[in-house]
């Protein structure tokens, strides 16, 4: 059997940002609209992210993961245009999406994502409510979307899972476990973070969680850099993989814009997983960066 080859890119922050009105630039969304004005909208591009786009459907992966910041302010003008881009990306049914804080960026249209994107976050029973977490299994691959994406105060770019969704995961892994599938766990945060004002707050509630009930690769964004953490499982180490932003130009400590292309296949009873990294590198055009075995 061919191996799964699952496609992961993260935090496209769609340019352009549209005109905004004054009243929707009060408290937290004034901050965010100064940066983008004054900085982000020269780092964040569109033909970047769709030349990053072209080359990841080139690959034809079998499924692909975008793990959240499709918006910037979650202006009610931003969503539409995302869904449209998202479905350049891929139908529903090959594309899984889970939010990221700017898609909860003000308590006033933080259950946007889900009303507009919610057939590519539902789980595999079609007429039940979205919700968190869900589990969409595809071919030898469940995944497990989880959402950290909560309003916060300026300057804080914090996530937070919270007790419910905690609670309700540990039941779906526990499930799961009895089940010969790769796991795949969908989170906008990283499971570590130094920062304080960019972690997952319940970060060592998750990873306890994980130690007891295990996953085999998660995948986050959010940090827009290159990034493999490994963290305790029941009985093997497990690898948690960030990406830069889908349509960043180089800059500072940032690197350009880049995905992940796993390969993944069974081997007697274990699991192969193969990482490729594709992006922009030093010279212009997109290439293979590098390609490291994951288990």
């Amino acid at each position: 059997m061919a191996a799964f080859r699952l496609a992961h890119l993260s935090d496209p922050h769609l340019p352009p940002l549209p005109a905004a009105r004054l009243r929707d630039l009060a408290g937290k969304r004034a901050f965010g609209y100064l940066n983008w004005t004054r900085n982000r909208y020269k780092y964040h591009r569109r033909d970047v992210l769709d030349a990053l786009v072209s080359d990841m459907q080139a690959q034809q992966p079998d499924h692909v993961a975008v793990t959240g910041d499709l918006v910037n302010l979650a202006l009610d003008a931003e969503f539409n245009p995302a869904r449209e881009w998202l479905e350049g990306v891929g139908r529903s049914t090959d594309v899984t999406v889970v939010p990221g804080n700017h898609d909860a960026y003000v308590r006033a249209t933080r259950h946007r994502f889900v009303g507009i994107f919610g057939d590519y976050l539902r789980g595999d029973v079609d007429d039940a409510p979205v919700a968190f977490p869900f589990v969409r299994r595809r071919g030898p691959v469940a995944l497990i979307g989880v959402s950290s994406a909560v309003p916060t105060p300026p300057l804080m770019a914090t996530g937070w899972l919270g007790h419910a969704q905690l609670e309700a995961l540990e039941r779906i892994l526990a499930q799961l476990s009895g089940e010969d599938l790769f796991r795949v766990l969908l989170v906008h945060h990283p499971l570590h973070s130094d920062g304080r004002a960019k972690g997952l707050t319940d970060s060592h509630k998750l990873r306890a969680l994980l130690k007891r009930h295990g996953v085999e690769l998660v995948l986050h964004g959010h940090d827009h850099i290159h990034s493999t953490m490994w963290f305790d499982g029941p009985d093997r180490k497990i690898p948690a993989i960030g990406v830069p932003s889908a349509s960043a130009l180089a800059r500072k400590h940032y690197p350009a814009a880049a995905y992940n292309l796993f390969s993944i296949e069974r081997d007697g009873n274990a699991w192969r997983c193969k990482q490729i990294v594709r992006g922009f590198g030093d010279h212009d055009g997109i290439r293979e960066l590098r390609e490291v075995r994951l288990a």
